[in-house]
């Protein structure tokens, strides 16, 4: 027997495939770019955004940017200028007389100090030997001429707000704290108290108004000064309510009241005469007549309003 030689298989040829297209050349990839950092702020308009920027028309100009410069808008704004100045205008020449009180006149009548307080006081309590009784002027330092009334500070006969706003408001915590001690007080006594004391207020300087309308008494300051003399009542009322709370017995509320009544009537009766009772430098005949005719009105009007107008508002007071 014959040995066969076992021989392995021979394997194929490789045949790499052929590629059907071109392969494109190789590029280095490209630089990297330093990129810049994002703006966060959204009031600062991006560089290259559609409408902001550079590419909106101009560096640093924005889609607003020009409204102040265009023209329409220019003359809106001097219309909306001239309007107001027009309404401004109009409400000082139409109200200004009714109601002319300024900033600094307002700030005028609480410029006092602790002794024109403590003076203020003794003179609405004791008036009977005060003298004199009509007010100081104040003279420019430049020019010497007058320029008005002197502050509270420098003049005791002057009115101010500081004591009336005071009192009043005492009034009323006095009114609350009385209540709670007679045990009948409720919330709602302090509102009913605050309004019927400035209802008062209001109706009494709305007749003072009406009276120096119908006397033909005019007064550079006139509203704020009946307001402040309207509100030197309270004294007399806050002294007339201790005095009857805590002093037993009728009589002494009623001798308080009516010392209290008399001293503040004498008061406003000697301190409105400049008001109601300006001096008249006419020398005409005729128009001294009419003058002396006005004068006999504007007294009888000053004592009802000092008298018999203080005594039912201070008893309305008192027995509220």
């Amino acid at each position: 027997m014959f040995q066969q030689s076992h021989r392995p298989p021979s394997s194929p040829p490789l045949h790499h495939p052929i590629p059907q297209h071109p392969i494109p050349p190789m590029r280095s990839p490209p630089p990297v770019q330093q990129q810049q950092p994002l703006n966060t702020n959204p009031y600062i308009p991006r560089s290259g955004a559609s409408g902001y920027g550079e590419g909106a028309g101009g560096a640093g100009e924005g889609r607003y940017g020009n409204l102040f410069n265009d023209t329409t808008a220019q003359v809106g704004l001097q219309v909306g200028r001239n309007a107001m100045l027009a309404g401004q205008e109009y409400v000082e020449q139409n109200f200004g007389k009714y109601f002319s009180v300024s900033m600094p006149t307002l700030k005028s009548y609480f410029n006092v100090s602790n002794n024109y307080v403590l003076r203020k006081l003794f003179l609405v309590l004791f008036p009977w030997r005060h003298k004199p009784w009509a007010r100081q002027m104040k003279r420019s330092e430049v020019s010497g001429t007058i320029e008005g009334y002197r502050d509270p500070r420098d003049d005791i006969n002057a009115p101010d707000m500081y004591i009336p706003v005071m009192a009043f408001t005492t009034y009323i915590l006095l009114s609350s704290i009385l209540a709670g001690i007679h045990g009948v007080f409720h919330p709602e006594i302090l509102g009913y108290i605050a309004s019927m004391a400035f209802a008062i207020v209001i109706f009494e300087i709305l007749g003072l108004k009406l009276g120096c309308y119908l006397l033909s008494i005019s007064n550079e300051s006139q509203l704020m000064d009946l307001v402040a003399y309207s509100g030197y009542k309270f004294i007399g009322v806050i002294l007339t309510m201790i005095a009857g709370s805590f002093i037993p017995g009728l009589l002494i509320k009623y001798i308080v009241f009516l010392y209290t009544f008399s001293a503040i009537a004498f008061f406003l009766l000697r301190s409105l005469k400049y008001v109601v009772l300006p001096e008249s430098t006419v020398n005409a005949a005729t128009s001294m007549t009419t003058t002396q005719r006005q004068r006999q009105r504007r007294i009888q009007f000053l004592f009802m309003y000092s008298f018999l107008c203080q005594f039912v508002l201070m008893w309305l007071l008192v027995k509220s």
